[in-house]
């Protein structure tokens, strides 16, 4: 109202007059919205515009916004050109690409946790199956930032298992580990339904794969190549389709990471040994330090253990040239003298001991990728089974003591615990001044005929789920009977971390493992 009193008193015209009559005018539009200002808060009663003042209250006077817009429209509608009056407006945030970073509805997100939990044959937790068992222990570090997972049935094939270990570093380790077991599995298994995904990656991913050296071509120092296959370079036909579905998964869920908003992946990250055995193939997706170990005889019968994977380490000679490159330092401890660790060009920080991992972005410019190196080995009849393990078992017991463990244990439901508590006790007793760190071991069987025979033999059949407690923990014996099609196929969306405690559909009798095997 005031302002169109002042815009017909001005005329039609909006040009700001010259001479003095312009400054005449100017003042005019001061005093006069001075006076409408103090007209309203003395009509408001001092109580009123105190309470407008400081925010806290809709009396009934204006409040200060009013006011202020009240004096704009008074100099703006007699010309009076006023700083503040090119305030910008508040744009509203353009949207995010679907499922890119955008945060899905609750309810999206409870029924995506429900379906992890309810899917049959999938253990992320302490537990034991057919042909797979999976143990974690908590060191002395704080919480337990290890994660792992075994999935039968992967992609509603009979002949698929997918399982994998995760051992998180950082602030928020433990979240970062949690969420690529739970998601990197469903975009892995999302990739392997589509067609066109077995013929072609992204160019994002081709322009990595040509600054990285091929696995073949990293030296693996004193590692067995595990297969005959891999030494001649002949790869089964299933080969490149899964490796390239690998490429993309974890590139993706690298991407994810760094989209999320509730998990800080700046200074914190995973490890990732993920493998998939489809028949006699088994594919192995490494990322930083965990490891895989295979168990398999000799030519005399005797147990050997053949290493999968390399100890992504920063003293790799790729490695290293590749983050020096990119202007990261290495350079170990005075007090580690072993541990090559990667720090920012400037500052010595964050000190990652591996030179591949999910998160870590503040050394993502610097040379530090999450593009796992894939490699592959055919299964034999001479193998017996594969062990997936972190650091915190690799870092006191050597791969044949690993091999040996395992194969010792009285039974095969029982071997991944009889592991890690046997790591437990190395470490008390080769390093009694350190810290133990986490484990977490998933010891997967490939003679699933004997398998099937000793499963039989267990109490009650197992024939659905064992729970089994005791003092310290309460693990969730899980076996597998199908996977459904829609969880493996479905685009997650969750924004939100989605931390999945497994459930057994039907519980049976009570009944305790041997704690030492």
């Amino acid at each position: 109202m005031v302002e169109a009193a002042a815009g017909r008193r001005s005329g039609t015209s909006r040009r700001r007059p010259s001479g003095s009559g312009g400054e005449h005018q100017r003042l005019v539009a001061v005093a006069v919205a001075a006076r409408v200002v103090m007209v309203t808060t003395r009509s408001a009663g001092p109580a009123a515009a105190a309470r407008e003042m400081e925010g806290g209250g809709s009396g009934g006077g204006l409040c200060v916004e009013d006011f202020f817009h009240c004096l704009l429209g008074v100099l703006g509608a007699l010309g009076v050109t006023w700083g503040a009056s090119a305030r910008p407006q508040r744009q509203p945030r353009p949207p995010l690409p679907r499922g890119v970073g955008a945060a899905p509805a609750p309810a999206d997100a409870r029924r995506f946790a429900a379906e992890l939990r309810a899917t049959p044959g999938r253990i992320a937790g302490n537990g034991a199956c057919a042909v797979a068992s999976l143990y974690t222990l908590q060191g002395k570090k704080g919480v337990n930032q290890d994660a792992m997972i075994f999935w039968e049935n992967f992609c509603s094939r009979d002949d698929t298992i997918f399982c994998g270990v995760f051992d998180g570093h950082g602030p928020y380790g433990h979240l970062v580990a949690k969420r690529v077991r739970d998601l990197l599995p469903v975009k892995l298994g999302a990739d392997l339904a589509m067609e066109d995904g077995r013929e072609t990656s992204s160019s994002n991913i081709k322009s990595n794969t040509n600054e990285v050296r091929s696995p073949e071509h990293i030296d693996r120092g004193d590692t067995v190549i595990s297969s005959e296959a891999e030494q001649n370079g002949e790869y089964a036909e299933i080969f490149p389709a899964l490796r390239t579905s690998f490429l993309k998964a974890f590139h993706v869920m690298d991407r994810d990471l760094k989209l999320h908003k509730n998990i800080d992946c700046f200074f914190s990250g995973t490890t990732a040994v993920a493998v998939i055995k489809q028949g006699h193939n088994l594919i192995i997706g490494n990322l930083g330090d965990s490891r895989a170990v295979l168990g398999t005889r000799d030519e005399n019968d005797q147990l050997v253990a053949i290493q999968l994977t390399v100890d992504l380490k920063p003293n790799i000679p790729s490695e290293a040239q590749r983050i020096r490159q990119r202007r990261g330092r290495i350079f170990a401890l005075p007090e580690e003298p072993e541990v090559a660790r990667v720090w920012l060009p400037k500052y010595n920080s964050p000190g990652l001991a591996m030179a591949r991992a999910f998160g870590d972005f503040c050394l993502k410019d610097h040379g530090v990728i999450s593009m796992p190196d894939v490699s592959y080995h055919r299964i034999t009849e001479k193998d017996e089974f594969i062990v997936l393990a972190t650091d915190g078992v690799w870092d006191v017991l050597s791969n044949d003591e690993v091999v040996s463990i395992v194969s010792r244990a009285t039974s095969r439901a029982s071997a991944a615990r009889f592991l890690v508590e046997s790591a437990h006790r190395a470490w008390r007793t080769r390093f009694p001044t350190s810290k133990i760190d986490d484990c977490a071991v998933v010891c997967l069987f490939l003679n699933t005929d004997e398998a099937s025979k000793s499963s039989s033999s267990m109490p009650n059949n197992l024939a659905n789920a064992v729970e089994v407690s005791n003092d310290q923990h309460s693990t969730t014996v899980q076996l597998s009977t199908g996977v459904s099609a829609d969880l493996v196929t479905a685009l997650v969306k969750d924004g939100n971390e989605v931390s999945v405690v497994e459930t057994v559909a039907r519980p049976v009798t009570l009944v305790d493992l041997p704690k030492d095997g």
